[in-house]
């Protein structure tokens, strides 16, 4: 059997190197579509998708994101902060026009309180007695023991006692008067056991005109039925003695020894002749208008900061 002469064939270096390169292309597999998903190759689909083949593409570059917020930036309650600063500021500037009433109120008083003292007169009105309150007066008569009304419990230097209130039965004008004697003690509240503070026959009582109290809303009723008093109710005094409707507060040099004496000896201890007005618009000014600086700045802090619970997003494309 002849044997074909390849040698003729591929002879050559040229020859030989044709020969290797038909073995290589013929084990080399050729890519071919899944068998199971009939899908392209993963090569060919990646490179088929590209986004710069994308004709609708927009590149980041060219379009920036954006931070976007979303939600309601305030609720309500912003509301009710903006209101506490501007009422806090309203209560200050009403707080600096009551300082002023009140320095000119007190400023009155003091002028009438260095003025010499007037007799008090026989019949008084008691609609002109405002126009005299703090005014120094002096009248003459007799004590009424009988018909004396205790006011408590007040306190004086940390102890508890009462008020004494005595008529002043005036000879000659067939007037009387509420005289506030001044404090006592409450162990000495029985008239047997401060005998010394019970004065006989004509006297003379210095002391200041006063309007007629306000009873507050915590201070109990009285009950002149049962001779118990809470607070000086000089219309209600009046009518239960026969007097007239004045209340005179009588009035003695602050001397704490002669208050000792007089509290041991169950003397009245008077008041001093001085305005004891509180005058404490001052503290308020400062309070309402501290709270109004304070509230104002929350509520700028608050605008210019928006709430924690406002969302945040970052938007790659403008045009969604």
């Amino acid at each position: 059997m002849s044997v074909p002469n390849i040698t003729g064939r591929f002879s050559g270096p040229s020859s030989s190197n044709n020969v290797f390169r038909g073995l290589l292309h013929m084990q080399r597999p050729r890519a071919v579509p899944c068998p199971k998903c009939r899908r392209p190759p993963m090569l060919q689909r990646r490179l088929a998708h590209t986004p710069a083949e994308d004709p609708n593409f927009t590149s980041i570059v060219d379009n920036p994101p954006e931070i976007v917020r979303s939600g309601r930036r305030h609720g309500p309650g912003l509301i009710v902060l903006a209101l506490i600063p501007v009422t806090a500021f309203a209560l200050g500037t009403w707080q600096v026009q009551r300082l002023g009433w009140k320095t000119n109120l007190i400023a009155k008083f003091e002028d009438r309180l260095v003025r010499p003292p007037l007799p008090l007169p026989p019949q008084i009105d008691a609609n002109a007695i405002a126009d005299f309150d703090f005014r120094r007066v002096y009248a003459t008569g007799h004590f009424r023991h009988d018909q004396e009304m205790l006011i408590g419990p007040r306190i004086h230097d940390g102890n508890n006692g009462y008020l004494v209130v005595t008529p002043l039965e005036r000879e000659g004008s067939d007037s009387t008067v509420l005289v506030n004697r001044g404090w006592i003690p409450k162990d000495l509240k029985r008239q047997v056991d401060r005998r010394k503070g019970l004065p006989e026959g004509e006297v003379k009582v210095e002391g200041l005109l006063r309007e007629p109290w306000t009873k507050n809303m915590f201070t109990p009723d009285n009950k002149p039925e049962l001779r118990e008093f809470y607070f000086p109710d000089v219309a209600q005094m009046a009518k239960l003695t026969g007097s007239q409707p004045v209340w005179i507060e009588e009035t003695m040099e602050p001397d704490l020894l002669l208050a000792y004496d007089r509290e041991a000896k169950g003397i009245p201890i008077g008041r001093p002749a001085e305005v004891n007005l509180r005058n404490n618009h001052g503290q308020y000014i400062f309070t309402w208008y501290a709270l109004s600086a304070a509230t104002a700045v929350m509520l700028w802090m608050v605008v210019r900061k928006p709430p924690s619970d406002i969302a945040r997003r970052v938007r790659q494309n403008k045009e969604w």
